[in-house]
């Protein structure tokens, strides 16, 4: 699959006049015909809703596009909580699937009515003394433990993970929280991460709805909804297929029919959690080659860095990187691409083959829309960008504007250092 750039140059070169690199921008035609996508996928499930995970992309601009659309919001924090009920979210279109959760998150996600999503038994005794009574509504998070298999492949290790109920605790506190008054149940479980298949969705499918029969006879449950949480991935490289999330909805279908739908329980809503999925490919971090370095190797160096987009310095992850202009030009120069960061792992990518970058070009790295400015951070004081929404109609939209110096020092305002910042430099 080519990765095509969805700016070009000459509108960089416009967008440069007002917001100057480095700057996350999203493509919002991209985005709406994702999610329309999705919805069509899983339209024969009455109460199918996707709860988008906020923490892929916090930025109200891009969730109330997919809120046109009925999404809800998954939310892991409680600025997450407050970002959501802030937009206007309420009550059970927010989602809260938290781990070692605070009493005080506890505390105001039921405030505010969200579903709460318990990750672990000694949970439902802490939220009981946290709020008193328990809501009607609660979901547990599942980990069957061992490794996650698609076939004779594996994707994932579970027994590894922090999160979620053993298979035996599951029964033990579904049949706890019904003695405290709790009346509808919800089954989630994330096994695998970023996977490129379309049997993902469908496999995990078979393994919640079968524990979800079963759960029923046994407890005498009511479940309501079964979340599928996130895991269906991108691309990141170009030899890569993209999933079919027309072909994974029906494949959930099938097992849906296959094993709810024969015990009675054919009015099970189906959620799911996805951000990577919904946001991913429809961001692009674009930033300028500043400086190029001849020494044991060949050195790009770009006014970004870890700061913008830290996922290939923290997990040594692929992301696409094209020249504008220069899409069509050989890839025959070897180059790292780095960042200004006093730290070696500060870079985009290592030995890549890409054109001849010349100070002054525009670099585009893909698939940055979920995971990338969100997990931007200060080290070295750097500052994050500007993200911005190229519209449907050509124009560009300023959807959060880049840190300031004030920023970074604004915590300091209880020191009388802080008067002393010169803030116009």
């Amino acid at each position: 699959m080519k990765k095509v750039p969805f700016v070009t140059k000459e509108k960089v070169d416009e967008i440069v006049k007002q917001y100057p690199t480095p700057f996350h921008i999203y493509d919002e035609k991209g985005i709406r015909e994702n999610v329309k996508a999705l919805k069509e996928a899983f339209s024969w499930n009455k109460g199918f809703k996707e709860y988008f995970a906020v923490k892929a992309t916090p930025n109200p601009y891009l969730i109330n596009i997919l809120r046109e659309f009925g999404c809800g919001c998954d939310c892991s924090s409680l600025t997450e909580l407050m970002l959501s009920k802030a937009m206007g979210v309420k009550g059970e279109d927010i989602m809260f699937s938290s781990n070692a959760t605070p009493a005080n998150e506890f505390a105001y996600a039921n405030e505010i009515g969200a579903i709460i999503n318990l990750d672990d038994i000694t949970h439902i005794d802490f939220l009981e003394k946290t709020i008193g009574k328990l809501p009607e509504t609660l979901s547990c998070r599942f980990n069957p433990g061992g490794l996650f298999k698609i076939s004779t492949s594996i994707m994932d290790n579970p027994g590894d993970a922090k999160y979620g109920f053993t298979t035996e605790q599951m029964y033990e506190g579904f049949k706890i929280l019904k003695e405290k008054g709790v009346k509808n149940f919800g089954i989630h479980a994330f096994l695998a991460s970023n996977t490129v298949t379309n049997d993902y969705y469908p496999t995990l499918a078979k393994t919640l709805f079968e524990l979800a029969v079963d759960l029923k006879d046994k407890t005498g449950a009511n479940i309501k909804f079964i979340n599928l949480s996130g895991g269906i991935g991108i691309p990141y490289r170009p030899d890569q297929e993209p999933n079919d999330i027309y072909t994974i909805g029906e494949g959930v279908r099938k097992v849906y029919e296959e094993v709810l739908v024969p015990a009675g329980m054919g009015d099970v809503a189906i959620y799911t959690e996805l951000g990577r999925f919904m946001m991913g490919p429809y961001g692009q971090l674009v930033t300028t080659a500043v400086h190029e370095k001849h020494t044991h190797k060949e050195y790009i160096g770009l006014d970004a860095c870890a700061v913008n987009l830290m996922r290939p310095a923290m997990y040594g992850a692929y992301h696409h990187i094209t020249v504008l202009g220069k899409e069509d030009a050989p890839c025959d120069h070897v180059y790292d691409v780095t960042g200004s960061l006093c730290e070696n792992n500060d870079k985009f990518a290592i030995d890549r083959e890409l054109p001849k970058i010349d100070k002054g070009d525009y670099v585009v790295i893909h698939d940055t829309g979920a995971h990338g400015f969100a997990m931007g951070y200060n080290y070295n004081g750097k500052l994050k960008s500007a993200e911005l929404l190229l519209k449907e109609d050509g124009s560009v939209q300023l959807i959060r504007r880049a840190e300031t110096p004030k920023d970074y020092f604004a915590t300091f305002d209880c020191l009388d250092i802080y008067e002393k910042f010169d803030f116009n430099n």
